[in-house]
């Protein structure tokens, strides 16, 4: 299946795909990134883009509030 997700900023996409790492690492799924996704629960794949998504959205905030 393609990928269907399409980057606002395409440039961005190595440090969120080291954030995903990151995060994937601090939930205990090491080695994330060559790890084959349909073996993992769905409940383990929405942690990591929750967790995505909460960490973005405080960067957001945090430099809107700086603005």
């Amino acid at each position: 299946m393609a990928n269907r997700n399409k980057a606002v900023v395409p440039q961005a996409r190595m440090a969120l795909n080291q954030m995903k790492a990151e995060i994937a690492s601090e939930l205990g799924l090491a080695n994330y990134e060559n790890m084959d996704k349909g073996t993992l629960t769905s409940r383990q794949n929405g942690y990591v883009g929750g967790y995505m998504t909460k960490r973005l959205v405080e960067a957001a905030e945090r430099s809107m509030a700086g603005k």
